[in-house]
């Protein structure tokens, strides 16, 4: 594998914690999922450039669309 196919399983990795991060009962740990969200959102795109996979890339930036959204309807 190429060091660039290796991206994926971070970005996996990081988003299934921000995953667990935003399902936290903590505000903190929310907030600290939202900003691991966004790292993985740049991971995939990182991945996504690199594979070619544009519709990867247009979710992510939908994702962060919808992130920001669920920020500002958190505070």
């Amino acid at each position: 594998m190429e060091p660039l196919e290796l991206l994926q399983w971070p970005a996996m990795a990081v988003t299934v914690l921000a995953s667990w991060l935003m399902t936290s009962t903590s505000k903190r740990r929310r907030r600290i999922g939202f900003w691991t969200f966004l790292l993985s959102n740049v991971l995939w795109v990182a991945w996504g450039l690199g594979a070619g996979a544009y519709a990867v890339i247009a979710l992510q930036f939908c994702l962060v669309m919808l992130n920001i959204r669920g920020l500002q309807k958190n505070q």
